[in-house]
Parts: structure tokens; C-alpha cells; sequence
């Protein structure tokens, strides 16, 4: 039975894809699978056909297993959609014990307290971040288990999605045979994989352009600050080139990964593509600038919409490491050039870092940030994934009476809850 095991699956618009990897005893984080699928069966992040999107999660499941050698039986899964909505939330209590010293119970009842917001019957609460805790006026209290006080208030990050959208991702991963450990949101999720802490304190914007969504989040003083979606990304810009060249959506994907740029200073040599017709038509020529014309206009339309986005958060002044972009749309030519023109701060492309062994150079890539993110957060919290190497499995059947041998053991959850401080300490060390 392995140890710590944390399958990521990133259910995307586009593709879906699924991280086995696991941690050593030092925490160290190792990359022991990749599996990928075409996904067809989403609309801007959201299920709408639960029979295709299964059969995909099942093809990359397939892959993932025969890379690692292991049999997945549950996930940790990212969740994204223009369906997510995010405020800020205030709970305050008074500290009851005798001697007025702040305990755990005093920081649950607090958070609890920040939960009893009305929210509409189709809306559920995804993460509760806390910001910060003031106790007795005093203010940017990170742990306040400890201290002494009669009032204690907290700030929180409030992040809630449709039941119905959350409901349809968890209906498909479970008719795929798995179980979900945990619904992460995406950006969250790839922000652990791509930023590092110092990013986090000075502040800075992380961008995931992915097929459905375009997802934002800010930080600051190591504490997520804001979170947004925005339903344009990089299936919009797929679908530009396929109406202005009259071509099929393949090629017009083909053409956006291989010849695509967002900035014209990127069309060093102008040359002339070549496209197959469609049954049996003469093939159609097309140059590379006319192909950045199509794309740059909807890029420049989604990187509008973060600028704004970032300026009415307030935190526009205060981002020091500047916008750091992921996500597969991070990977058309020219969009870093484009980011720095409109959003007017210090621009990097994002891949994952901080790994240790195993498939290192085959997730260090943009389009992989969400999925290896969702690994490293359920191995930050503990939610080990159910996952059995495929010779232990054959020898413990083997094992068995042979009228038992249809009886499967369950495979054990090694991953411990952990307490609610240590994953609260966890939260303002990471993010």
C-alpha cells in the first residue's frame, strides 16, 4: 500500500487531466503519472453532458494508471466555471473561556460563525479562506490561538459555486468508478504549483488561461485576496480562427498551438500556411500575421477584462511581482508582450516548481499548472488518495481463498484530517 498518494484531476473545457504523485518523508513532491483526454462533454467549465465528460475522465484515468502502475480509486478535483462567485464575510464572537485565553474551540466557533451568511438554495460554500483575526481591536493576527482577549473577530475569503455545477462534476467522477476526496477551485489550486511564497507576500495576480474560463486570483501578505471568473479563454479564440478562416475546429486548434502569436512583433517572417481543403476543395493559404489578427483582438479582449478586474480590487498598487500567467492559453507566442502593454506591470509565463523526482519535465508546462496544483494541495492537506499498486493488488488476490477471490480488499486512506490550526497555519504559510 502506497503512502501519501494524490491523484489531481483537472476537469477542463477542453481536456481533462489526471496527476498521480506523491510525497517522502521530507515533502518532497513526486510526479508518477500523467494521463490526458480530449474533453467535449463541458461548456465554459460547467457539465453539459455527463455520458462524454465520464468517458473522458476514464481515458485519462486509464492513462494515468498505466503510468504509474497503480489502480486510482479517488481524486482530488479542480472545479471552475463562470458559476463561481467570491465576497468577503466578517464573524465575531466572545472568547469564553474563564481565563479569556483564546483555544481552538474559540477559532471553530468563529469561522462556523463567518458561514451563516444568506445564501440563495442553488448556492453552496467552497473554500472559507480566513484573512485575518483581530482580537480586542488589535489586527493582522495570523494564529490567535494563545492569546488573551474578550473579542475576537475574523475576515474571511468566501468562495461559492452552483450546487448543480458542483453536483454534475462530482456525479461524473463518480460514474467514472472514483471517489472525491476534495473539490478544490482551480486557481487556488494552481497558484500552489506556480507561485512561490515571496510572490505571495509582495503580492501578486496569478492568470489561468484555460479552454472554458479565464480564472484570476490576487494575493497579498501571503493571504489570497480576491478571486474571479472571467468565461472567455482560450476555446473563444479557437472558435475566432475557425469562423474567419471557414475551416474545421482541429485545424483551427492546430493552427492557434503551432502558428499562433498575440503580439505582432512575434511574425518575424510572414510565411504562408498551407490548410487542406474540405472534401476534396483546394487547400487554403493563409499567412501568419492574418492569423494573429484573428487572435490578438480576443486577447487583448480577456487581458481588458483582468486589468479592470484587478484595478476595482483595490490591489492593483500593492502587486509588486506583477501578473504571472498559466494555464495552456499562456502558451500562444506573444502573450506575455501583449499583458505588459495592457495590464502595464512586470509579466512571466508560469509553470510548475518546486517538484522533486519523476515526471518533472513532462508536467513542467502551463497547461499542467491546475492539475499538479491539485496534488500538492491535497498532499498539503492530508487528503491521500485511495491507490494501490497493480502487483500488490494481483499478490493480495492471489492470497485469498479461492472462493474469495471476487472480494477485493478495500484499500486503507492513510491521509489524516489533521487539525483545524495546522490547516489554518498551512493556509497563510502557503498562500
Amino acid at each position: 500500500m502506497n503512502d501519501k498518494i494524490i491523484v489531481g484531476l483537472d476537469v477542463g473545457t477542453t481536456k481533462i487531466c489526471a496527476i498521480v504523485g506523491s510525497a517522502d518523508e521530507k515533502g518532497n513532491v513526486n510526479i508518477l503519472g500523467i494521463g490526458k483526454a480530449p474533453s467535449d462533454g463541458l461548456s465554459r467549465g460547467v457539465v453539459t453532458n455527463i455520458d462524454r465528460t465520464v468517458k473522458s475522465i476514464q481515458q485519462a484515468i486509464e492513462e494515468a494508471q498505466n503510468a504509474c502502475g497503480m489502480e486510482i480509486k479517488s481524486v482530488v478535483v479542480g472545479i471552475a466555471g463562470d458559476h463561481i462567485q467570491s465576497f468577503q464575510s466578517r464573524g465575531v464572537i466572545t472568547i469564553s473561556g474563564p481565563d479569556k485565553e483564546v483555544t481552538e474551540k474559540d477559532v471553530n466557533r468563529l469561522l462556523a460563525d463567518t458561514r451563516k451568511i444568506a445564501l440563495p438554495a442553488d448556492r453552496q460554500i467552497i473554500h472559507v479562506i480566513p484573512q485575518e483575526f483581530i482580537v480586542d481591536g488589535q489586527d493582522g493576527v495570523a494564529d490567535p490561538v494563545g492569546m488573551t482577549g474578550v473579542r475576537m473577530e475574523a475576515n474571511v475569503h468566501i468562495i461559492t459555486g452552483m450546487v448543480t455545477a458542483i453536483r454534475n462534476i462530482e456525479r461524473c467522477v463518480e460514474k467514472a468508478g472514483l471517489k472525491v476526496d476534495d473539490i478544490v477551485l482551480e486557481p487556488i489550486a494552481s497558484s500552489l504549483a506556480v507561485l512561490t511564497t515571496e510572490e505571495k507576500e509582495v503580492g501578486v495576480a496569478l492568470l489561468d488561461i484555460g479552454g472554458g474560463t479565464t480564472d484570476l486570483a490576487i494575493f497579498e501578505e501571503k493571504t489570497i485576496r480576491k478571486t474571479s471568473v472571467i468565461a472567455i479563454a482560450g476555446k473563444k479564440v479557437t472558435d475566432d480562427i475557425r469562423r474567419g478562416l471557414g475551416i474545421l475546429q482541429d485545424q483551427a486548434e492546430m493552427l492557434k498551438v503551432n502558428y499562433g502569436a498575440a503580439h505582432m512583433s512575434e511574425i518575424v517572417q510572414d510565411d504562408p500556411l498551407l490548410i487542406p481543403g474540405i472534401s476534396g476543395r483546394a487547400p487554403k493559404e493563409v499567412s501568419r500575421g492574418t492569423l494573429c489578427q484573428i487572435i490578438q483582438p480576443r486577447m487583448e479582449e480577456i487581458l481588458e477584462i483582468v486589468r479592470d478586474e484587478i484595478q476595482a480590487s483595490g490591489y492593483g498598487r500593492n502587486l509588486s511581482a506583477g501578473l504571472v500567467i498559466t494555464g495552456g492559453g499562456a502558451m500562444i507566442r506573444g502573450v506575455t508582450t501583449l499583458a505588459r502593454e495592457i495590464v502595464g506591470m512586470d509579466v512571466k509565463i508560469g509553470v510548475p516548481i518546486g517538484l522533486n523526482g519523476g515526471l518533472i519535465s513532462e508536467v513542467e508546462n502551463p497547461m499542467y499548472a491546475t492539475s499538479v496544483g491539485l496534488v500538492i494541495h491535497g498532499l498539503k492537506t492530508g487528503k491521500a488518495s485511495q491507490a494501490i499498486s497493480r502487483q500488490a493488488l494481483k499478490e493480495l488476490e492471489d492470497s485469498l481463498p479461492e472462493e474469495e477471490e471476487t472480494k477485493r480488499p478495500e484499500p486503507v486512506k492513510t491521509g489524516q484530517k489533521g487539525s483545524f490550526i495546522d490547516k489554518l497555519k498551512g493556509w497563510f504559510e502557503e498562500l
